[in-house]
């Protein structure tokens, strides 16, 4: 966690550079997931690669590439947060089946590497987005509209409340068939 924080102000700091010198900028996210995997050198004799297989690196690699749909730049998985033992700022983001699972996973988006100018009255937000989450969870879609609204007025660059803001208006207008449980499916890897 302390790495993917020192990349991303890295890389804000090296952005900064490249616009000064009319470069584009550059950006990326982190998936962060903690689980047994295997390591070692895999290939054949011809062709050794030292490199990590199993269904944890698997996870990581949907929340990196998650991060783009969550307007996030680290994403970490439950038994990653549980590791943690709230060292850091984060929030409860989703439920989600990643392409390839039947089971859902607890995503949370680790905010540390913010400061007050990247990101306006964190807390505050953190605390309505909560609430919306909360809301949304239970299909309580005016609720939760009205709390990621709060969200936007607070910090009208909170793309993740943009995101959910939108899913609510989407559910609202098609109510999900059965009982809704929060889960959201992600479809791509």
């Amino acid at each position: 966690a302390r790495t993917a924080i020192s990349m991303i102000r890295s890389l804000w700091e090296w952005n900064i550079e490249r616009q000064a010198k009319g470069l584009k900028t550059v950006d990326m996210g982190v998936g962060l997931n903690t689980d047994m995997v295997v390591s070692g050198n895999i290939g054949s004799p011809k062709r050794m690669d030292y490199t990590v297989i199993g269904d944890g690196v698997n996870l990581a690699s949907r929340l990196e590439s998650a991060c783009k749909a969550y307007s996030a730049r680290i994403l970490a998985s439950e038994s990653t947060v549980q590791k943690l033992r709230g060292t850091y700022r984060m929030r409860d983001i989703d439920l989600v089946i990643v392409k390839g699972k039947t089971q859902p996973v607890r995503v949370f988006e680790l905010l540390d590497y913010h400061d007050a100018k990247s990101f306006p009255n964190m807390m505050d937000v953190v605390n309505h987005f909560g609430d919306g989450i909360q809301a949304y969870r239970g299909g309580q879609w005016d609720k939760a509209m009205a709390r990621f609204e709060q969200c936007l007025t607070l910090n009208p660059g909170d793309g993740l409340s943009r995101t959910y803001l939108d899913r609510c208006q989407v559910l609202r207008a098609n109510p999900p068939v059965g009982d809704w449980d929060g889960v959201w499916k992600m479809s791509d890897k």
